[in-house]
């Protein structure tokens, strides 16, 4: 029987990886949540506007300036339909709200959990179940774009994303 080096090492460096990827990841998504939301609004608002404006329009006898904003209204109402930017913007968040909820598990499991398993095998179904939740994440989110991954990116550099307990070790 041969003694096989210990995994925890690997484990633990793979674990940071899936937290750094789900940290990314989970902050993309809330970037992209925040720009279809703009979307929403941006959109939305000024529908709303234009429709009570052109409903006045129409009852003080302004039929030309109420055909063009009904005719305003009706396309940003087809784009809202088409796009659908409140719903992107509520599966982005879930989607970064899942890759966060993965990251501190994994964190969890590499800092605490981990040094008391005892069976190797244990740590090694600990660390599969966490890589099958990212794949699985992976392939059931929306994209992002990469302009939401660089500003991703970027905050996370500038340490958005860490904690005041974080920053005291680095």
């Amino acid at each position: 029987m041969t003694d096989a080096p210990d995994p925890r090492p690997s484990i633990q460096a793979e674990l940071q990886r899936i937290e750094e990827d789900c940290e990314h990841s989970g902050k993309a998504h809330f970037n992209a949540g925040d720009r279809w939301a703009r979307y929403h609004y941006g959109l939305g608002l000024p529908a709303v506007v234009l429709s009570a404006l052109a409903g006045t329009a129409f009852l003080k006898d302004f039929g030309i300036a109420a055909g063009v904003m009904s005719a305003v209204v009706a396309i940003l109402t087809a784009l809202m339909t088409f796009l659908k930017p409140s719903e992107r913007a509520a599966g982005h968040k879930g989607s970064g709200d899942q890759y966060l909820t993965l990251r501190n598990d994994a964190r969890v499991f590499r800092e605490i959990k981990l040094a008391h398993v005892t069976d190797e095998q244990a740590a090694i179904d600990g660390l599969d179940e966490f890589t099958k939740r990212r794949n699985e994440l992976n392939q059931a989110s929306a994209q992002f774009s990469r302009a939401d991954f660089e500003q991703a990116r970027k905050g996370i550099d500038a340490g958005e994303t860490k904690h005041r307990v974080d920053k005291k070790d680095a």
